[in-house]
C-alpha cells in the first residue's frame, strides 16, 4: 500500500489497536492472535495498530514485534495493519524496516528510549525511521517525544512517505496549531487513553479520526460512538458517554499507576469470552473486585 493511499484509508474511519496476546507464561500466543485479529478485521476498522502501545510494543522484543505484524497481516483480509516501532537509533531504522518486510502497511513510531532531545534531535531521529522504509509513518507525540508545528513542517517537507500525526499528549493548543499548520498534508489521529472522551473536542479543532481501545472488545459499541460524533448525534454521543464511557474510565482510573489503561483493554476481551492473557510487567493486571465492576458494565451494553 502506497504512503498516500494509506493516509486515505486512514482518514475514512475508525482505527483500533490489538491487544497482543500472551500465554500465562507471557510467550506469545500466536494462535490465538490469529483468532482476535480475524474477529476484530470483521467490524470496519480503517485500520488496526499491531504492536502498538495498547499492543504492549513497550514489552516486545524487535523480533516478537515482526512476529506479532507478519502474524496480523496474514488474517486481517483488507484491514491495513501499521507496525509499532520505536526505541533509539541503533534500533528504531532496522526495526521499521523488519516491519514492512513482514508485511506492515505503516509505521507508527512511538517515543524514543528513556531520555529527552530537543527539536533537532527529534527531527533527526524521525527522518532516520522515515529514511528506513517506503511505506507510511505516522508521527505518534506523547511522553518525551513531542514536536512542535515548526518541526513537524521540515519533517513533511523532508519525508514525503511522512502521513500522519498522532496526538497522546492531550496539548489541545499544540494539536491545534499542528492542524492549522499542515492543513491535509497529514492524517491527524486522536490517541489518548479511552480516546472517545475527546473525540468531540479534537474533531472540533481538525482532528481526522481517533484511535479506540474499546473496539478491542466491544467493536460495534466502538462504532456507534464514532458514528454519532462524525454525524454530530449530540444526543447520542452525551448518552454513551454518561453510560458507558465515564464509568469506564472510572474503572480505568483506579489503577493508572499500574498501567490500566491497558490492562481493562485486556480484561474487557476476557469477559467477552476472548481471553488475550495477562499484561506483561511492569503492568499490573486488574484486581476481582475491578474485573466485576467492567464485567457488569460490559453485560448493560451487550
Amino acid at each position: 500500500m502506497t504512503p498516500n493511499n494509506l493516509k486515505k484509508a486512514l482518514a475514512s474511519g475508525l482505527l483500533s489497536f490489538p491487544t497482543t496476546v500472551f500465554n500465562d507464561d507471557y510467550s506469545f500466543n500466536e494462535g490465538r492472535y490469529r483468532e482476535q485479529i480475524a474477529w476484530q478485521s470483521g467490524f470496519g476498522a480503517a485500520a488496526l495498530f499491531a504492536a502498538g502501545g495498547t499492543g504492549e510494543f513497550f514489552s516486545l522484543s524487535p523480533d516478537e514485534v515482526v512476529d506479532v505484524v507478519r502474524a496480523a497481516k496474514a488474517e486481517a483480509g483488507t484491514t491495513p495493519i501499521l507496525s509499532g516501532c520505536g526505541y533509539g537509533a541503533g534500533i528504531a531504522p532496522k526495526l521499521a524496516r523488519a516491519a514492512q518486510d513482514a508485511g506492515a502497511d505503516g509505521i507508527l513510531l512511538l517515543p524514543h528510549y528513556l531520555v529527552g532531545g530537543d527539536q533537532e534531535g527529534l527531527f533527526n531521529h524521525i527522518r532516520a525511521v522515515c529514511d528506513a522504509v517506503e511505506i507510511g509513518v505516522i508521527v505518534y507525540n506523547r511522553d518525551n517525544s513531542i514536536v512542535t508545528p515548526d518541526t513537524l513542517a521540515k519533517l513533511c517537507d523532508a519525508c514525503p512517505n511522512l502521513i500522519g500525526f498522532k496526538d497522546g499528549a492531550g496539548d489541545i493548543d499544540l494539536v491545534a496549531r499542528v492542524c492549522n499548520k499542515m492543513g491535509d498534508r497529514l492524517t491527524y489521529i486522536g490517541g489518548m487513553p479511552t480516546a472517545e472522551v475527546y473525540a468531540q473536542g479534537y474533531q472540533a479543532i481538525g482532528m481526522t479520526t481517533y484511535s479506540s481501545a474499546v473496539f478491542n472488545f466491544m467493536p460495534e459499541l466502538a462504532q456507534k460512538f464514532y458514528g454519532a460524533v462524525t454525524s454530530d448525534d449530540d444526543a447520542t454521543v452525551k448518552s454513551l458517554l454518561k453510560n458507558f464511557f465515564y464509568p469506564y474510565v472510572a474503572i480505568r482510573d483506579l489503577g493508572a499507576k499500574r498501567g490500566y489503561a491497558v490492562s481493562i483493554v485486556k480484561a474487557g476481551l476476557k469477559a467477552i469470552g476472548r481471553d488475550p492473557g495477562p499484561v506483561r510487567a511492569p503492568l499490573s493486571d486488574l484486581r476481582p473486585d475491578e474485573y466485576k465492576m467492567l464485567q457488569d458494565l460490559i453485560a448493560k451494553h451487550s
